[in-house]
């Protein structure tokens, strides 16, 4: 493989939901690969195929890096229009441009894709079987991509969480400092996946098989990669290890954490009760492996929360 090139000399990487978790930390962990061209919203509305194939075409990519979703699984439900234009039909859009200027396409899925039944994590080849809105256009975003013939990573992952904005664990904090009990789910478990280690990961992959002007990657590398956090959990069992980790710096005792059913939660859309992930196959391919997801939410705090 030639050695990576000073970045005005490679075409850019296109990324799409670069205000997102992962798309914020994906702006940093892709520039190294090369200069990075991250549209606003308004610029590359999603809903709109033809403005969506524009933007490729005049950016011409080495790489379409997609962590541009609907991912509030209620919301899907509530608006299933916008959700399907942008979970299931602007990826399919994604690829077939992205296979016309020679780009591999990264598309970010989720674990929702599958319906909950199994007991041990489940692996690249396990049946999809969504039990709601969203896991049913992220798995047709999925086949989309798929079916363009593109270069192309589909990367499920689960339980995103960053270290700031309204997602669980900066959310659970702020609870934290009231004064009443905390309330959290203990009957679902996933693989909590930190957002930086998720895009430093991606950023791995792609690293190994970008050259100056083309791709090194063979079609039966094409496909589905599960990025988790290694180990399942409970948000229940991530508020435990949030709080076993901040007592030592808090002036007064936490909270009384009080477990509570998914029932109790009264959401819109159904959720699995078993979505861990097994990350086998990017290991196998690319060496590569997501930490303990315990290890990687006291990673987190000591970087600090915003």
């Amino acid at each position: 493989m030639s050695s990576v090139e000073t970045p005005h000399e490679r075409r850019p990487l296109l990324l799409f939901g670069a205000t997102g978790q992962v798309g914020r930390e994906l702006l940093r962990a892709l520039a190294p690969l090369g200069p990075v061209v991250a549209p606003r919203r308004d610029e590359a509305d999603l809903t709109k195929p033809q403005r969506l194939r524009d933007v490729i075409r005049a950016a011409r990519p080495i790489a379409v890096v997609n962590a541009a979703a609907v991912t509030n699984v209620d919301q899907a439900e509530r608006e299933p229009m916008l959700a399907r234009a942008v979970n299931a039909i602007a990826p399919g859009v994604m690829g077939e441009e992205a296979r016309r200027v020679g780009a591999v396409v990264v598309h970010y899925s989720t674990d929702y894709v599958f319906d909950g039944t199994a007991t041990t994590p489940y692996d690249e080849r396990a049946r999809p079987n969504p039990i709601n809105l969203y896991g049913q256009t992220k798995l047709a975003g999925e086949q989309s991509v798929a079916a363009s013939d593109a270069a192309h990573f589909i990367i499920r992952t689960s339980w995103v969480y960053s270290a700031d904005g309204n997602g669980f664990v900066p959310t659970f904090v702020r609870q934290l400092k009231g004064s009443g009990p905390v309330r959290v789910v203990s009957d679902q478990i996933g693989s909590p996946t930190w957002s930086r280690s998720l895009a430093n990961t991606t950023a791995a992959m792609l690293r190994s098989i970008l050259l100056p002007d083309n791709l090194q990657l063979s079609p039966e590398d094409w496909g589905v990669y599960h990025l988790g956090g290694a180990g399942v959990g409970s948000r229940l069992d991530i508020a435990r290890e949030v709080v076993s980790a901040l007592a030592p710096l808090a002036a007064e005792p936490p909270p009384e954490v009080i477990p509570i059913s998914a029932a109790d939660f009264n959401a819109v859309a159904k959720r699995p009760t078993y979505s861990a992930l097994s990350n086998d196959r990017a290991s196998r391919r690319f060496g590569l492996r997501l930490d303990p997801w315990r290890l990687e939410i006291r990673r987190m705090l000591d970087s600090g929360l915003e």
